[in-house]
C-alpha cells in the first residue's frame, strides 16, 4: 500500500491519520470549487452541471449557491432536490450523505474532521474523521454547524444557529448549542401558516 492508501484506510476506520498524502486531492477539489464559484448567477445550467465534477454523487435538481467549499468532494453524496444557500462548507474527510428534499440555509457547515485533545498528537498534524448522514426532507437553518459522526433523521428541522454535536431523531424540531430536541413535528404544523392571522 502507498502512504496515501494507508492514511485513507486509517481515516475510513475512524483512526487518527495524517492527511498530508492527500494534499493533491484537496487542492484539486478546491480548484474545482474556485471555478464553480466564478460562474455567474445567470449560468444556472452550467452551475448545475458543474456539481457533477465536484460531488461524488448528485441526484436530480441539485443546486448549491456560490460560494461553496469542500475538502475532497468525492465523499459527498446528495439525493434529489438538494438546495444549499450561500457559504456552504463541507469538510468531507469521511462520507457526507444527504437524502432527498434537503434545504440548507446560508452559512451551514458540516465538519467530518476533528483533532485529538492530546497536544502532542495534534501538533503532529494527526486528525480523525467520522461520517455525517442527513435523512430525507430535512431543513437546516442558517449558521448551523454539524459535527463529525452525527446522524440527522428524516423529516426534521434544525433551527438556525445550532451546533449539532449528537444524533437527532426523525420528525422533530431541534435547535441550540448544543442542539437538542425541542418537540415533535405534528399535524398542527401542517395548517400553522394557513390559519395564521395577519399581525399575529
Amino acid at each position: 500500500m502507498t502512504e496515501k492508501e494507508i492514511q485513507k484506510d486509517r481515516a475510513e476506520k475512524g483512526l487518527l491519520y495524517d492527511d498530508g498524502p492527500m494534499t493533491d486531492e484537496r487542492i484539486h477539489a478546491k480548484q474545482l470549487c474556485h471555478e464553480y464559484n466564478q460562474l455567474g448567477p445567470m449560468q444556472h445550467d452550467e452551475r448545475a452541471a458543474f456539481m457533477g465534477k465536484i460531488l461524488g454523487k448528485t441526484g436530480e435538481n441539485c443546486f448549491i449557491e456560490a460560494p461553496f467549499w469542500c475538502d475532497y468532494g468525492y465523499n459527498i453524496e446528495v439525493g434529489d432536490y438538494f438546495y444549499a444557500n450561500h457559504n456552504c462548507i463541507i469538510l468531507d474527510g469521511s462520507r457526507v450523505t444527504f437524502g432527498s428534499h434537503i434545504f440548507l440555509g446560508p452559512n451551514c457547515a458540516f465538519y467530518t474532521a476533528g483533532h485529538p485533545l492530546d497536544v502532542e498528537q495534534r501538533n503532529n498534524w494527526l486528525q480523525y474523521s467520522y461520517p455525517i448522514t442527513v435523512g430525507d426532507n430535512v431543513w437546516i437553518g442558517g449558521n448551523t454547524v454539524v459535527l463529525a459522526g452525527v446522524n440527522i433523521g428524516s423529516d426534521t428541522v434544525i433551527g438556525a444557529g445550532s451546533v449539532v454535536t449528537k444524533d437527532i431523531p426523525s420528525g422533530v424540531v431541534a435547535a441550540g448549542n448544543p442542539c437538542r430536541v425541542l418537540r415533535e413535528i405534528t399535524d398542527a404544523d401542517r395548517i400553522k401558516y394557513e390559519t395564521r392571522q395577519k399581525g399575529k
